[in-house]
């Protein structure tokens, strides 16, 4: 028994082994190594599938952000693409007619018109060419274009070969105006446009000409705002109490203004002469250009006088609304 036990004992203590230098005996550390082995074994697989996991959900995260923010950018431009289609549709369609029938019934009840889109075959048809080519006579501006510009002017209606823009007010000749003019005022004054196509800029001429008791404005066929929407809206009213001529040639129309006694004043920053410092008193057409450009060179050609508006601060232009206001001020005021 005692051997048994001893043997036992002795296997047993292999697990143990004396420390030579302290003179005890310590656990051997032998099968510790292996279980801490295992033991950082399993830690590390541990964190390894922690590391996993946490990659995985980080992933997935992620993969839902970029599917928000992917659903967000698409959502938003559509949004607005939609908000601007019908944006356009309410400010642009409010005075257009398309349609054989509709365009030539608006042709025939005299109605003012600004604009005509069409198709060759409607310009040179029978039923249209008569009424457009009057119409083309008195400044109207027609314009022949494809099928598909006419459905890119109408987003894809069926416009049918034609499309018009209706005018805010009536226009009238220019022998009208001049007869108009001369009878009611001794030195009238006449406004003409030059190449203004912004509907705003003139608006507001037409406003400060009809404040300043100007009697007509003169506008080209081409190179110019119409008389839209927006120019009556900006002119607050006065399209109601001033004439307008529309012309298919500013130049010709200031040579016959200029036969019928008229003295034809440019405005430009390049005048020599002050407006303030001039005393022409005649019948006055003052012709305003536009702000990129000025007056065109032919047209100044056609001048009897270029005018300068005297600045007095570092801005070295002026609005074309604004030098017509200040320029209509000085000469009315004499």
């Amino acid at each position: 028994m005692k051997n048994s036990s001893n043997k036992f004992r002795g296997k047993n203590n292999k697990e143990y082994k004396k420390n030579s230098e302290f003179g005890y005996y310590s656990k051997n550390t032998n099968r510790s190594e292996k279980n801490d082995r295992f033991l950082n074994n399993s830690a590390k697989n541990k964190k390894v599938k922690n590391l996993k996991e946490n990659d995985e959900n980080n992933t997935l995260s992620s993969l839902k952000r970029r599917n928000t923010r992917f659903k967000s950018n698409t959502e938003f431009p559509n949004k607005n693409s939609d908000m601007h289609h019908e944006f356009t549709n309410k400010r642009n369609f409010d005075d257009w007619i398309w349609g054989k029938h509709s365009v030539y019934e608006a042709l025939s009840s005299d109605r003012a018109i600004n604009r005509i889109w069409c198709t060759s075959e409607i310009f040179s048809s029978d039923k249209f060419y008569i009424l457009l080519k009057d119409l083309k006579s008195k400044g109207v501006l027609i314009e022949e274009v494809s099928w598909n510009r006419l459905s890119q002017l109408t987003y894809g209606a069926s416009h049918q070969g034609v499309v018009l823009q209706l005018a805010c007010s009536k226009t009238i000749s220019l022998e009208q105006l001049i007869d108009f003019s001369k009878h009611n005022c001794p030195n009238p004054i006449i406004i003409a446009l030059d190449g203004i196509t912004d509907p705003h800029n003139v608006g507001a001429i037409i406003r400060s000409a009809e404040a300043f008791d100007c009697k007509g404005v003169i506008i080209p066929q081409r190179r110019s705002a119409g008389l839209t929407g927006t120019v009556a809206k900006v002119a607050a009213g006065a399209l109601e109490h001033l004439h307008v001529s529309r012309v298919v040639n500013l130049n010709r129309a200031l040579e016959e203004l200029k036969k019928n006694g008229f003295l034809v004043a440019g405005l430009s920053g390049d005048g020599q002469i002050s407006i303030s410092n001039f005393q022409e008193k005649a019948p006055l057409v003052v012709v305003v250009g536009s702000e990129d450009k000025g007056i065109s060179l032919l047209t100044q050609k056609k001048c009897d006088f270029i005018l300068s508006i005297s600045l007095k601060g570092k801005t070295s232009s002026l609005n074309a609304s604004v030098a017509a206001a200040i320029s209509l001020f000085h000469l009315t005021g004499k």
